[in-house]
């Protein structure tokens, strides 16, 4: 379908994030230790949550589920960096290009439905704390995960029957580490003025409205829980605190990205970073450093694991 639609180029050429070889390299040993932060921290997150009874609850079902999904997205464009900035190739195929903006774009519009629902989790927590189990139940927790990911998979498909139609009959040179949505229409042998416009109607206005509507949610939880008991603020704004941290790390780069009118590539490659490399490692610290459960069960299967090691 692609190659009817689209046309004659057959591969893009990554510009990447510098010319210069010895900042190559250093981006290299950067990108491959992040990689392997990411990799560990978020699958010590999801294991500490399937694996210890105490954690089985509506908030660390959706901290795996966002784990995982944090985890698929460096996945998705990481590793393919890392072999970039080694071998100096830095191609990928037309194919490959638009596999990568489709499932960027499920994992983007899926992890941006897991925050709505672990805000969603916090306001029942905290504003309706007696009705909370029956409103939480397991079987809601399944439909807010199914339904994260719907939102990802409708988000992606709309942005790509954007773009079905296009040409592209070179150039081929696409000014980034991975292929972004952005940059790949500009390289279309058409005018994209409009489609630019309904691009940024889908995911800015989108992003934007979406963090608006979690930073309210926030407020508004708090200034509850403040008329309720003035002793409880602090510990509910503890808790938010690190949610609006993941918020504000996510939803950030996405607006910029899609919002911001003038061209700044430099600052566009650095936020591509913080989106791909910096936020997956920060999430699991965040929620884990702040969160004496998180903390408690981590100690609990270490303990298990050492005992289990001196059995054997």
């Amino acid at each position: 379908m692609y190659e009817a639609n689209f046309s004659e180029v057959a591969e893009f050429v990554f510009l990447g994030l510098s010319t210069s070889r010895s900042m190559q390299h250093v981006l290299l040993i950067f990108s491959t230790v992040l990689y392997v932060m990411i990799f560990l921290g978020n699958l010590l997150v999801m294991f500490t949550v399937s694996f210890d009874s105490h954690l089985h609850s509506p908030m660390y079902f959706l901290l795996a589920n966002l784990s995982f999904v944090d985890l698929c997205l460096s996945t998705l464009i990481v590793p393919k960096m890392i072999f970039d900035l080694s071998s100096g190739q830095n191609r990928i195929s037309f194919q490959g290009c638009v596999i990568q903006i489709f499932v960027l774009h499920v994992l983007g519009g899926s992890e941006m439905g897991l925050l709505i629902a672990m805000a969603l989790d916090r306001y029942v927590a905290i504003c309706k704390p007696l009705h909370y189990l029956s409103i939480m139940s397991p079987r809601m927790c399944i439909w807010l995960m199914v339904g994260s990911w719907v939102i990802g998979l409708i988000h992606s498909a709309v942005q790509l029957a954007f773009v079905a139609h296009l040409h592209f009959c070179g150039p081929n040179e696409i000014d980034s580490f991975y292929c972004d949505l952005p940059r790949f229409i500009k390289l279309a042998c058409t005018d994209t003025y409009k489609l630019e416009f309904m691009i940024t109607a889908n995911s800015g206005i989108i992003s934007t409205g979406t963090f608006l509507l979690l930073i309210f949610s926030y407020i508004f939880i708090l200034i509850t829980v403040q008329k309720h008991s003035s002793g409880a603020l602090s510990k509910a704004l503890s808790t938010l605190s690190a949610h609006l941290a993941v918020v504000v790390l996510f939803f950030g780069p996405c607006m910029f990205f899609y919002l911001w009118p003038f061209s700044t590539v430099p600052v566009d490659k650095f936020l591509a970073i913080l989106d791909c490399l910096i936020t997956p490692v920060l999430n699991p610290a965040i929620y884990t450093l702040r969160n004496k459960d998180m903390k408690s069960a981590m100690s609990r299967l270490c303990s298990q694991f050492l005992s289990l090691r001196k059995i054997i």
